[in-house]
């Protein structure tokens, strides 16, 4: 199994990620079209954290299941845990080493119908409004 290093613009986060990329998501939810992520899905036991993990902020939202990571210090997002699995992360494949996202490919996934459940959700937040069992 190939192991890729990752890190954050700066370098003060640091990871490996041990896993097999064959398919690259895109997603239309309203964080991920502003951060405009090209993620990979791994299992939480591929992903190790190496340095600056103290450094890590989170950012979570509407149901609070997905956590959103990224560098405290230089801001760029390295990861998140997963909505719809937690027990997986999306990996921001642009924090990889030596990985071309050419080379593998593209899915867009659908994050807009997501449900929004967060009673102060942003009016820009798309979604079904309401207590909709979450996926």
């Amino acid at each position: 199994m190939p192991t890729y290093q990752g890190s954050c613009h700066c370098g003060a986060v640091t990871f490996s990620v041990d896993a097999e990329i064959t398919e690259l998501t895109t997603c239309d939810c309203s964080l991920c079209r502003q951060k405009n992520a090209l993620m990979t899905k791994v299992h939480e036991r591929a992903l190790t954290v190496l340095s600056g993990e103290d450094l890590l902020s989170a950012y979570e939202w509407n149901t609070h299941r997905a956590k959103h990571f990224f560098c405290s210090r230089c801001g760029i997002y390295t990861f998140h845990r997963k909505r719809t699995a937690p027990d997986h992360f999306g990996i921001n494949v642009f924090c990889l080493e030596g990985f071309d996202p050419a080379s593998v490919p593209v899915r867009a996934t659908e994050g807009v119908g997501m449900s929004v459940v967060d009673p102060h959700a942003r009016s820009q937040w798309p979604g079904p409004r309401g207590d909709r069992p979450q996926a």
